[in-house]
């Protein structure tokens, strides 16, 4: 519920309490005294789902231009007519439902949108957490740059001021989108370029890409735009509903920094294509959530508040939302394509582990471990695999690797026909292991005591077998 206070001004005094009386609502006038263009101050409660057409009356009567309104929120109001007029637009068409007045609306766009150097400043602070957060692999540290980042009020600025027809609210929200991406990239960047030289992080950039966190966002998939326009939804109900939107904010946050970190973090590396992944999650991501809020808030019925300017409103609008929806349809096609070969990478994986088995199997060693390279973004084609297997001490490591080679690239089907005459390189490593009981086949021990997931790195070239 709501507290309105609307200064009236000369002349106009009987013209807003007719309409106050005309819908029932308890009022308080108090005579304004300081000397100005206003003679009296009328206080009244209403109902949320009230507030705007209340105000749209009063607009009608002709006091918009002159008169000066407040609208606080109301903690209880005890009142039968307030009862009476709070189950009149709850029951009726009157009322917006649980949406805020417009007038509330663009105040509160404004504020989620703060001052150009608050905005540089967090956004900056936001994308070095961020980087810091994905090459420390911690998920705690990448969801604290979530939540100082701001970044839901410019997309949430841009859709208010497109359906309200509020220009400068709509340029400044656009502004401040490209801004804090653009800002958001260079500071992780300029970061992790830091980390970099000076020795911090010293991991190539194999390395750094093969860091869980890091590694999440390099090949995007259809799942991430879900996130994206439940976020925008999500905003926009928020936003339009009087909710707190700082949880909201810490969702579309998720959606925007940890991926644009992930950009700088590639350019310092100097890979700037093995991060083109991350790159077209952050251009989705920022196009969902504007389609999403934008759709929202135009389905709930907000429009400007002079009638001429509806009609032009709503096309633009509706223009926008179509643009923003072919776009994001072209982007989700090479989503859905990512989405389709990382199933068919994971296939290729089962596959290739199976039949490193069965030559394993025939050969006389025991299958250990087995590690993939792939290309990188868009089309993720295997590389290389390489293959560890365990041999007796005693015995002589058979020739399997032309055996594997051949078999792998007549199974492998590449995705989408891309590449038909592509090559998988195989390399087979070996490891001498003793059995540790004649009834456990499958038990093994590394003669140099190592565990068998370290015994790859300890394997001399002597024992390395590659093709050709």
């Amino acid at each position: 519920m709501r507290l309105v206070q609307v200064m009236i001004p000369a002349g106009k005094r009987e013209t807003v309490l007719a309409v106050l009386d005309d819908e029932g609502i308890d009022y308080a006038l108090t005579d304004e005294v300081s000397g100005r263009e206003y003679t009296a101050v009328v206080s009244f409660p209403l109902p949320t789902a009230a507030v705007e057409p209340i105000l749209e009356s009063l607009r009608e009567a002709g006091i918009e231009r002159d008169a000066y309104t407040v609208v606080l929120d109301a903690e209880t109001v005890v009142s039968r007519r307030f009862e009476q007029l709070e189950d009149r637009y709850e029951e009726s068409e009157e009322g917006n439902g649980d949406r805020i007045a417009r007038e509330e609306l663009v105040a509160r766009a404004k504020d989620l949108a703060p001052q150009l150097s608050t905005f540089v400043v967090m956004t900056a602070i936001s994308a070095v957490v961020a980087t810091a957060g994905l090459l420390l692999d911690s998920p705690a540290v990448v969801v604290g740059s979530m939540v100082i980042a701001p970044l839901i009020g410019p997309a949430m600025a841009t859709s208010v001021g497109s359906v309200l027809d509020d220009t400068e609210l709509f340029v400044r929200g656009v502004r401040l989108q490209v801004l804090g991406g653009v800002l958001a990239v260079v500071s992780a960047g300029l970061f992790a370029v830091v980390l970099r030289v000076t020795g911090t992080i010293p991991l190539t950039a194999t390395e750094v890409f093969a860091i869980g966190e890091v590694r999440e966002r390099l090949s995007p998939d259809v799942l991430s735009l879900a996130v994206a326009l439940g976020a925008g939804v999500a905003g926009a109900l928020s936003l339009s509903t009087g909710v707190s939107s700082a949880l909201v904010g810490v969702m579309i946050a998720a959606a925007l920094v940890p991926p644009t970190a992930v950009v700088g973090i590639g350019l310092a590396w100097g890979q700037p294509d093995a991060v083109l992944g991350a790159a077209l999650l952050v251009v989705v991501n920022f196009l969902s959530i504007n389609l999403a809020a934008l759709a929202v808030l135009s389905y709930q019925g907000y429009q400007p508040f002079h009638w001429f300017q509806r009609d032009e409103a709503t096309v633009s609008t509706g223009r926008r939302i179509a643009v923003l929806g072919v776009v994001l349809l072209v982007l989700s096609g090479f989503l859905g394509g990512i989405t389709l070969t990382t199933l068919q990478a994971a296939q290729f994986e089962d596959n290739t582990r199976e039949t490193a088995r069965i030559v394993g199997a025939d050969a006389g060693v025991e299958y250990l471990s087995m590690d993939v390279t792939y290309a990188d973004f868009p089309v993720r084609q295997p590389e290389e695999v390489t293959i560890t297997y365990g041999y007796p001490p005693d015995a002589t490591p058979p020739s399997t690797v032309s055996t594997l080679e051949t078999r792998l690239n007549e199974e492998y089907e590449p995705p989408f026909g891309v590449g038909a005459d592509h090559h998988i390189a195989v390399e087979v490593r070996y490891v001498p292991v003793e059995r540790s009981g004649a009834t456990e086949p499958t038990s093994v021990r590394a003669v140099d005591d190592s565990a068998v997931g370290r015994l790859a790195p300890t394997v001399s070239r002597a024992n390395t077998q590659t093709a050709g």
